[in-house]
């Protein structure tokens, strides 16, 4: 999925304020807060049904899985001028969420940090 899609896809499932919000509040490179980013971004409020639709944008090779790689670039999956998060950060989000350790996030894992 090209930027332009995604964004237009999560500008579907949230608020494209909330989305400005959250990313101007992480605009400083290593100072990425998943749990702050869910909630500013308004998708802890959502239903399971959107969490999934986010985690699909997200994974962007549609392996079912959101992979480090992929996870590097999770802020442009909401807006096309999102920055790259810093290898450290893409390292903590991955360990926050990879419960199994299998190195990869699936969907299930994905909504439990949501909702954390």
């Amino acid at each position: 999925m090209n930027p332009r899609d995604a964004e237009m896809a999560m500008s579907s499932i949230l608020n494209t304020d909330d989305i400005k919000k959250a990313l101007d509040a992480f605009a400083v490179a290593d100072s990425f807060d998943h749990k702050k980013f869910f909630e500013l971004v308004g998708l802890k409020s959502k239903s399971a049904d959107d969490v999934k639709k986010v985690f699909t944008v997200l994974d962007a090779d549609n392996s079912g899985f959101i992979e480090e790689e992929e996870l590097k670039f999770v802020l442009k999956g909401f807006a096309k001028d999102g920055r790259d998060l810093t290898d450290k950060e893409t390292k903590a989000f991955l360990k926050a969420a990879d419960k199994d350790g299998d190195g990869k996030i699936g969907v299930d894992e994905f909504a439990a940090l949501v909702k954390e």
